[in-house]
């Protein structure tokens, strides 16, 4: 027997167009790379979200079509995130952290037609302009008055001229919910990096969900300060989630340093924040070095890397209370929140730390299975540890452009190349990795293509790359090498042999050089040795 309910289908649109009937003023707040606040209601980004959408059809773009944004947390990319996805069209938020070839790729890869950029971010595109094989139109996300002049991008189009004068109502297209509407892609392991296509269903799951009280705790009471940058996982499906609830919104741009945060924090009266953790040490410190606290704060979501005790000890006694979340790209990416049951409660101060140092028991719609070499379910006791897998609505089946997963998994399963425990109530703690990536501050690091780069150079006869523990960055790459016969080379010199062959961000901060690597039976690199021998504890980077 079938049921009698409607099938309507789920669409991104439908998020901002309830935001502007029932929230229509409620305040999105927007922070320009000048320092400029703008302001206006979701019922004012509903109506330019359909201007900009007759303005994508006049760019010649169709359905299907891939139009990418280099740019911070503002309001014309969240417009972007609407009129993009509602026209049919898939929105590929881009991170300009990565190194210049690799935005090439990932570019022509993707097949973007069309590029959005900030105007901060045109000399980037000047960079990779001749690589760029499928875009045709860059177009500046200002107005007239602040239009960068280019010589390699003559034709740079103006975003305000682009939706000035045009219609504020569109018919939007019936799509299918499984409708590709955004695009990310991870470079969490080795080699190239991978796109992953979120569709219309799978991002509206995604939004309510992480809405829920046990998760992101939101509702139309919240002000919320997305940090983590809308190019990192859709900001974390915050651009959905806070219109979702009428929640006002407040997108902080460029400016990341403690000053300017905590001053928005306070102007806006935020009450709610993700980011990853480099940001809230960033804060912090900048608080107790200016004696500042935060008045109206109450919670912050942390994710992309571990959350450090302290930074949640220092939240504490600010009156915030610090949640961890866990997910990935290929997640969309919340899979895990880590909220206490009632039974937690009474537990002593050390074992509810120990609690929420874990990266969270499993939201509703994703299935976590913890699985030992031959694929059977290791014990829920916190202490058997195994390959964590999930499935899920809003989990990825396969990268774009592959017909299956190339990461070998149980079917129907993504194994996210984690090595976890998780204890009787469901929380998952990771205790190593399956592949020797490296997580800084809430980024990836291939570990693999450091060693490569250190190879190339004449003094260096092998190199292993691990990570180190960090009390600012979570982990940072160190470099152990193995020179060659009369060989030198200085923790300087090896800097200046990566810079420009990588990001900037991805340079090992320091070199160790030893006579000799352990090895596997094999000859393989021994890297659990590796680590034991020169990571020891957290450092303070610079």
């Amino acid at each position: 027997m079938q049921a009698t309910m409607m099938t309507l289908p789920l669409s991104i649109p439908a998020i901002l167009r309830h935001a502007a009937t029932h929230h229509g003023d409620t305040e999105i707040v927007s922070r320009g790379l000048d320092g400029a606040i703008f302001r206006y209601d979701y019922a004012g980004a509903w109506r330019r979200a359909q201007q900009l959408a007759h303005g994508l059809a006049a760019l010649g773009l169709a359905h299907g079509d891939r139009v990418g944004t280099l740019a911070w947390n503002g309001h014309r990319h969240l417009e972007l995130y609407y009129a993009v996805a509602g026209s049919g069209m898939v929105c590929h938020t881009i991170n300009p952290r990565l190194f210049p070839e690799q935005i090439a790729y990932i570019i022509n890869h993707a097949g973007d037609r069309v590029l959005f950029v900030d105007a901060s971010f045109v000399p980037l595109v000047e960079q990779i302009a001749d690589r760029l094989e499928t875009v045709r139109t860059v177009v500046v996300l200002a107005e007239r008055a602040h239009m960068p002049a280019s010589a390699r991008l003559p034709d740079l189009r103006c975003y305000e001229e682009l939706i000035a004068g045009r219609p504020e109502t569109f018919d939007w297209p019936e799509l299918d919910e499984n409708t590709a509407a955004a695009m990310c892609y991870t470079s969490g392991t080795t080699g190239e990096p991978k796109g992953v296509l979120y569709s219309h269903r799978s991002t509206v799951l995604h939004a309510i969900t992480v809405c829920m009280p046990d998760v992101f705790g939101l509702s139309a009471d919240s002000v919320i300060l997305p940090i983590v940058p809308m190019f990192h996982v859709n900001a974390w499906g915050i651009p959905y989630a806070a219109p979702m609830v009428g929640a006002k919104l407040v997108l902080c741009g460029a400016k990341l340093d403690g000053a300017s945060l905590h001053e928005l924090i306070e102007a806006e009266r935020v009450t709610f924040s993700a980011g990853v953790p480099t940001v809230w040490m960033t804060l912090l410190d900048w608080a107790a070095a200016n004696g500042k606290s935060f008045k109206g704060l109450e919670r912050v979501i942390i994710g992309g890397s571990a959350l450090p005790p302290v930074i949640a000890e220092r939240l504490r006694a600010h009156g915030v209370e610090a949640r961890q979340a866990w997910g990935m790209t290929e997640t969309s990416p919340a899979g895990l929140a880590n909220a206490p049951k009632p039974r937690h409660r009474g537990l002593p101060e050390a074992a509810r730390a120990a609690l929420a140092a874990k990266q969270g028991r499993p939201i509703f719609g994703v299935e976590f299975a913890v699985t030992n070499a031959s694929g059977e379910e290791v014990p829920h006791d916190g202490v058997a540890f195994g390959s964590l897998q999930v499935r899920g609505p809003w989990i990825t089946a396969r990268y774009h452009g592959e017909a299956a997963m190339r990461r070998p998994a149980r079917a129907g399963w993504f194994d996210t190349g984690d090595v976890v425990t998780m204890d009787p109530d469901g929380y998952v703690q990771i205790v190593d990795r399956t592949k020797d990536v490296i997580k800084s501050g809430g980024e990836w690091i291939s570990s693999i293509e450091l060693e490569n780069v250190a190879l190339a150079h004449p003094a260096v006869r092998e190199a292993a790359v691990v990570a180190r523990p960090d009390k600012r960055w979570g982990e940072r790459p160190l470099l152990i090498a193995v020179l060659q016969p009369g060989a030198a080379l200085s923790r300087d010199a090896m800097i200046a042999h990566f810079t420009g062959k990588v990001a900037k961000w991805c340079i090992p901060d320091d070199l160790v050089v030893v006579d000799e690597l352990p090895h596997t039976a094999t000859g393989k690199l021994l890297k659990t040795r590796i680590r034991e021998l020169y990571a020891g504890p957290a450092t303070a980077s610079a």
